[in-house]
């Protein structure tokens, strides 16, 4: 398990320097530590970048299956999105609720494609823009910090502008990547093709304690914050409480979510 306490103190600053310049996901941290590790024995590695929303192997895609054109934004927003706008409504004071422009968003990238299957203006949305402004963007940056270059074949042109003419049934059929899995075999084990997805946890900025919970209260009671007036007191003041019991449906710690967009606010002057 990776956690901050593995950073020397320069390793850290540099973590808090990136911060100011955008959001940092949580497994920046895992991907830093990788890149640190693996550039010592070689200069260029092969990334799979791209695999999941390219062939469909995120869990939400084989449930937008059964969505229809009309109700694919809503089923969309149930799978993917890491809070509603009725949560945001409620972390945020009233000056800040105005629409829900996220699901704006979305609408208005789906009425724009035509589709044969719902699912495919789903990939198509993930690929052209989730992928390219998170995690291509943070696995370039951490390797690049290192001088290790990371090389992406799923994401080459040719490959996915065939991937998308694939009817996206042969994609999510069991549990997703199916027909990448299949071709896969021919060469890769068995074992390695089917073990369970993984991901870079980082649990400390997932249940705060110790250090980490006391940095997260002093930035969002900071004087900064306080005169900013962005986040309801009394939510917030629920969220500190006890906020190992406050976690999005998708993994994350609404309160470090919280505190780290008021870092990046303080970090740009904001």
């Amino acid at each position: 398990l990776i956690t901050f306490q593995r950073l020397d103190e320069e390793e850290i600053e540099f973590f808090e320097q990136l911060h100011g310049q955008t959001a940092v996901p949580d497994d920046v941290v895992g991907f830093y530590l990788l890149g640190k590790e693996v550039c010592q024995h070689t200069k260029v590695v092969q990334s799979g970048q791209g695999a999941d929303e390219v062939f469909a192997g995120y869990h939400w895609y084989p449930k937008l299956a059964a969505s229809s054109h009309a109700s694919l934004v809503t089923d969309y927003a149930q799978y993917f999105f890491d809070r509603d706008f009725a949560g945001y409504s409620q972390a945020v004071t009233a000056e800040w609720v105005q629409e829900d422009y996220t699901r704006s968003f979305v609408q208005q990238h789906f009425s724009q494609l035509k589709a044969d299957q719902p699912v495919d203006k789903a990939l198509h949305l993930d690929t052209t823009v989730m992928l390219v402004e998170d995690p291509v963007k943070r696995v370039d940056n951490m390797t690049m910090h290192w001088g290790l270059e990371a090389r992406v074949p799923f994401l080459d042109h040719e490959l996915v502008e065939f991937a998308a003419r694939i009817p996206s049934k042969l994609k999510i059929a069991q549990g997703g990547k199916h027909i990448l899995k299949e071709v896969a075999r021919k060469i890769i084990p068995h074992a390695v093709i089917d073990r369970p997805k993984g991901y870079f946890p980082v649990p400390a900025l997932k249940y705060l304690a110790g250090p980490y919970l006391q940095q997260v209260q002093e930035v969002l009671l900071s004087r900064q914050a306080q005169q900013r007036k962005l986040f309801r007191p009394d939510y917030l003041h629920q969220l500190l409480q006890n906020p190992q019991e406050y976690i999005t449906p998708l993994g994350g710690s609404k309160l470090w979510q919280m505190a780290a967009l008021e870092l990046w606010l303080q970090a740009n002057q904001l």
